[in-house]
């Protein structure tokens, strides 16, 4: 995927471009609907299929007391799903209080020096200085420059819209079933292995210690998880938690891999969460969280599916 930061580099790349329009955090059903129209449009009239986003999120910027501590996928977690729906580049602008204050027309002129073939929006979708940017202007502009605008509905789960708050909502809850129903796969985050304290290693059970960001986590405790590394997939199981028995100080995520030999430091590790196995709890003894991480293992041993 190439992967640009500035309007200047787009119009730089050639065309035709068929470009989606949004922050699309998480990726969701509603985001996959936007993103469809312009992977399509690619494949049917030549070209390359964009996303067009913000880093952050602009409401950090705008609002910063009203916006979400946590976020569905960090950047490069994000262009890894992006990639996944057949998208060829990523354009995330640098949104910083300077480019709030861009009028809406101006970032269309901008946007509009490269070669467009296709803009795709969700249908309410609002942009530029206060949020003067909609679909009325966009087709404006469509007219102006010829390319195709898409404005997508919205898509309904259970008679509600929808959104990125909605699916953070669940994933606190623990509903994984609720969640990947949203997504259209399930719950995941991406994040760089990082050398711990090697206690599990000691115990039996080494440990991959994931870098979470302030992605959305779930419920702590025990989970049987899947892990991507590279092309290669393996069951686990994983305790998200602050490792009370052994005294931890921070939440953390350590993952298991099942029939896994090697060295994952400084690697990325994609973690879907499959199951929720049971609640973080204090043991009284190293030895009695030993014995409990046997049946952990042994139970999501007993769920898993086998390694491809």
């Amino acid at each position: 995927m190439l992967r640009l930061t500035s309007l200047d580099d787009l119009a730089l790349t050639g065309g035709p471009l068929h470009l989606a329009l949004g922050v699309f955090d998480g990726v969701h059903l509603g985001h996959r609907a936007v993103i469809r129209r312009v992977v399509e449009a690619a494949r049917r009239d030549g070209g390359r299929a964009g996303v067009v986003t913000f880093d952050p999120h602009p409401i950090r910027v705008l609002a910063p007391d009203k916006a979400p501590r946590a976020l569905l996928a960090t950047l490069d977690h994000k262009a890894h799903l992006l990639a996944g729906l057949g998208v060829e580049l990523l354009l995330a602008i640098p949104f910083d209080a300077a480019f709030a204050q861009l009028e809406a027309e101006e970032f269309l002129d901008q946007l509009c020096k490269a070669a467009v073939g296709t803009i795709a929006v969700g249908d309410d979708w609002r942009f530029g200085k206060g949020r003067r940017g909609d679909v009325a202007m966009l087709k404006r502009f469509s007219e102006v420059h010829g390319f195709s605008l898409q404005a997508v509905p919205p898509v309904m789960a259970d008679g509600e819209r929808i959104s990125s708050t909605r699916i953070r909502q669940a994933i606190r809850d623990g509903s994984v079933a609720a969640v990947a129903e949203m997504l259209g796969q399930p719950y995941s985050l991406e994040g760089p292995v990082i050398e711990g304290r090697k206690l599990a290693r000691q115990l039996g059970f080494p440990t991959a210690n994931v870098v979470t960001g302030d992605v959305q986590l779930p419920p702590d405790g025990v989970w049987l998880v899947e892990a991507r590394c590279g092309g290669a997939i393996f069951s686990g199981v994983a305790n998200l938690g602050m490792r009370p028995t052994v005294d931890g100080t921070s939440r953390a995520l350590e993952v298991h891999l099942f029939d896994f030999s090697g060295d994952l430091y400084g690697k990325v590790l994609e973690v879907t969460f499959v199951s929720y196995l049971r609640g973080e709890r204090k043991f009284e003894s190293i030895e009695a969280l030993k014995g409990q991480i046997e049946v952990d293992v042994a139970t999501a041993r007993s769920l898993s599916r086998p390694a491809s």
